[in-house]
């Protein structure tokens, strides 16, 4: 597959979309921009984010906001509470355990289920 043309498929931004799986885990592409992410965490899973192009804001509870640009890559650890969001559009890559719900716990208008992200 080709990753960029995956992106022809994500239409709506912060709506991640399942690319493939790999063994428990997800591969997904989103595209982000603005600001409707929740703070938020996974309890049980870690979350891999790798920036395929545009620049991400990534806040992390506890530390100072960075931002993110193409070929980053960051892996945020479970429990801890995050946010991203992107003034111009970020299109990003996500690799989650099969479990890991989109914002977490928290409920939001963006909030998507696995299935609305198949």
């Amino acid at each position: 597959m080709n990753l960029k043309e995956k992106f022809q498929d994500v239409t709506d931004y912060f709506s991640p979309k399942i690319i493939g799986e790999v063994n428990d885990v997800y591969v997904k592409v989103a595209r982000i921009k603005g600001d409707e992410i929740p703070w938020h965490n996974h309890k049980n899973e870690d979350e891999l984010f790798y920036i395929i192009e545009g620049s991400l804001l990534f806040e992390e509870e506890g530390k100072e906001a960075f931002t993110m640009q193409a070929g980053d890559l960051y892996i945020v650890k479970k429990g801890v509470n995050h946010k991203v969001s992107s003034t111009e559009e970020c299109k990003i890559m996500l690799i989650e355990n099969k479990s890991t719900a989109h914002t977490g716990e928290i409920v939001s208008a963006v909030t998507k289920s696995i299935e609305d992200q198949l």
